[in-house]
């Protein structure tokens, strides 16, 4: 296992987490050697092929814009990829708990039982999900060898062979046409954070102020990463009632943080539903069984939401992806039925062009106050 380096000390247990999660992920369906390197030359060729579909569609960047890798990579893979850009992102937080260690009796707890505890948990929520996660633009793990990055600061697109496999063989749909159509929509998010330079700075920097105002306590922090664990492990404790859905986040925030947290959310909802809205926008002139394909995905989504997004938000105290997808998709439909693609595109603009929560809900309001803004 590659060590992610100096990861062991502190709030956090990072290789604990990385080796936990290993050790317990799900076997990948299977698949002869020949079959996964044809796996992955097909993938590779189909993330190729949809920089030009969803360029064309979404009339974003250029055939030079692309300098971001793709890596197609096994559970284990984007585990350690994930692992690397949570540490990151929360070296803030993880710093100012650490100091908060040496007094009181959470202190003493956690300078027993160091990052161990947390780092087996967090590993047990990494391996349920590194079986649920088809493809994902990581944005903020630094660059390695084993994860290369863009020459701008740019992430990497991480293609989950085994999970797409698992799906398109559970939904019984043409396994071509599938990858294929899972490559529209991690190619738009590429494309986003490609064509728009700022986005990633932008969404880092909500992020540090969000977490620049955390002041919670190491023992609460350590509960509720087991609460999100022990949800996916079975359950509560014998006797213990469901107490809503509790998070982290929900503990901690002041007005400003809850600002913080509306605009992220609005963002992510925005990036999810244009994915999903290219998608589908490009699917039927290349994809040719892409309406089995949705049906069957939404039928799957929906069904397998409840639990991955009550883990989600017990953790990260966002609001559930699902309804990320439905209302950003809701948004950008509407919006590029008013005013046209390009009109759509001024999203882009700035972040003080970006949809704020209200808006995601009433996409007319943003389309008032962007485009009167603009034309008068």
């Amino acid at each position: 296992m590659t060590s992610i380096g100096g990861a062991s000390s502190g709030m956090v247990d990072w290789n604990l987490a990385v080796a936990t999660a290993t050790r317990l992920v799900r076997p990948g369906p299977e698949v002869s050697r020949d079959e996964a390197r044809a796996v992955v030359a097909e993938l590779r060729r189909h993330a190729k092929v949809s920089e030009g579909h969803v360029r064309g569609f979404t009339r974003m960047g250029t055939e030079d814009i692309h300098d971001t890798p793709v890596l197609v990579v096994d559970r284990p893979g984007w585990i350690r990829a994930n692992v690397a850009g949570f540490r990151e992102i929360l070296k803030p937080l993880l710093g100012k708990m650490e100091e908060r260690r040496g007094g009181g009796a959470g202190g003493a707890v956690l300078g027993a039982l160091g990052g161990k505890v947390t780092g087996v948990e967090l590993g047990m929520l990494l391996s349920f999900l590194s079986s649920r996660v088809l493809g994902q633009y990581e944005t903020f793990a630094p660059a390695t060898r084993e994860l290369p990055a863009g020459a701008n600061g740019g992430g990497r697109l991480l293609l989950v062979a085994p999970n797409i496999v698992h799906v398109e063989r559970e939904l019984d749909v043409d396994p071509h046409d599938f990858r294929l159509w899972v490559c529209l929509h991690e190619e738009t998010h590429r494309t986003q954070f490609s064509a728009v330079p700022w986005l990633r700075d932008h969404l880092e920097g909500e992020i540090q102020s969000f977490l620049a105002e955390t002041d919670v306590d190491p023992m609460t922090f350590l509960e509720r990463i087991r609460e999100a664990a022990q949800s996916l492990a079975g359950g509560r404790p014998e006797g213990e009632e469901d107490d809503g859905g509790r998070s982290l986040v929900e503990l901690v925030q002041s007005p400003s943080q809850r600002e913080i947290l509306a605009r992220l959310t609005a963002v992510m909802s925005l990036l999810e539903g244009h994915a999903d809205f290219v998608m589908d926008g490009v699917g039927p002139e290349v994809v040719p069984t892409v309406a089995e394909i949705r049906e069957k995905f939404q039928q799957r989504r929906a069904k397998g939401a409840s639990r991955l997004d009550s883990a989600l938000r017990k953790l990260l105290g966002l609001d559930a992806k699902l309804k990320q997808y439905k209302d950003g998709e809701r948004f950008v439909r509407s919006v590029v039925d008013e005013v046209g693609m390009d009109g759509f595109n001024r999203v882009w603009t700035s972040p003080n062009t970006l949809p704020t929560k209200a808006e995601i809900a009433k996409p007319a309001d943003w389309v008032a106050r962007v485009h009167r803004k603009t034309e008068s």
